[in-house]
C-alpha cells in the first residue's frame, strides 16, 4: 500500500471516529425521538466507514490512528459549552451540520493532496464525503 492511501485511511477512520464521539455527546442532550434516531444512523454509519479504513490499514500492516483522550475531552467540552442554554433540536442539527462541513473539508484536502487514481482509498473517501452530504440535507429539515 502507498504512503499516500496510508494518509488518506488515516483521515477517514480519524473523521469518522470524531463524528461517532461527536455524535454520542449531542445525542445525550437530544429530546426528540425522530432526530436521536437518525444520528444514531450515522453513528453506525460512520462506525463502518472507520471499521473499513481500519481493515485496510492492518491489512497493510500500517498503524491506525490512536485515540487521543485530550481532544476528546476538549471535544466534547467544546459540545457542552455550546449547547449548556440551548438543546434545541434545530442547534443540535445545527452542530452536526457543521461537524459534517469540516469533515467534507478535512477529507477534500486529503483527496488533493494525495492524488491517488484508481484506489479503494479514494472510493472510501469520497463515500464518506458523499455521507455527509446526505448528513447535512437530512439535518436541514430539523433547522
Amino acid at each position: 500500500m502507498k504512503p499516500e492511501e496510508i494518509k488518506l485511511y488515516r483521515a477517514i477512520q480519524k473523521n469518522a471516529e470524531e463524528s461517532i464521539k461527536a455524535i454520542d455527546t449531542i445525542g445525550d442532550k437530544s429530546y426528540e425521538d425522530d432526530f436521536s434516531m437518525q444520528i444514531t444512523r450515522q453513528s453506525l454509519k460512520y462506525g463502518d466507514i472507520r471499521n473499513r479504513a481500519m481493515a485496510y490499514l492492518l491489512s497493510a500492516k500500517a498503524e491506525p490512528v490512536h485515540e487521543n483522550k485530550v481532544q476528546d475531552m476538549i471535544r466534547a467540552g467544546v459540545i457542552h459549552a455550546n449547547t449548556l442554554l440551548n438543546t434545541s433540536t434545530s442547534h443540535l442539527a445545527e452542530l452536526v451540520i457543521e461537524g459534517s462541513n469540516r469533515n467534507i473539508t478535512q477529507i477534500c484536502k486529503q483527496l488533493n493532496r494525495n492524488k491517488i487514481e484508481n484506489s479503494y482509498a479514494t472510493e472510501l473517501a469520497k463515500e464518506l464525503v458523499d455521507f455527509e452530504e446526505k448528513n447535512i440535507a437530512i439535518m436541514k429539515k430539523y433547522l
